[in-house]
């Protein structure tokens, strides 16, 4: 999307009535939390894949940790 594009979406909203304003919000409110869940659920997904696969790695000790960055 083009800087433009968005400064007009953002321009219309301002234009809005409070009313619009506030559904609009709840509605964006729950498009982001749905999205975060599909991103969480994904990477869950790809986690037990690699575990599967023997993948990961888990220890308790620091020094581990640091080295596996």
């Amino acid at each position: 999307m083009a800087v433009t594009d968005f400064n007009t979406i953002v321009e219309s909203v301002y234009n809005l009535p409070l009313e619009f304003k506030e559904e609009l919000k709840s509605l964006l409110e729950h498009n982001i939390a749905d999205t975060r869940r599909s991103e969480l659920s994904g990477n869950y997904k790809a986690a037990q894949k690699e575990q599967k696969a023997g993948k990961l790695k888990f220890s308790s000790s620091i020094e581990d940790l640091k080295k596996q960055l």
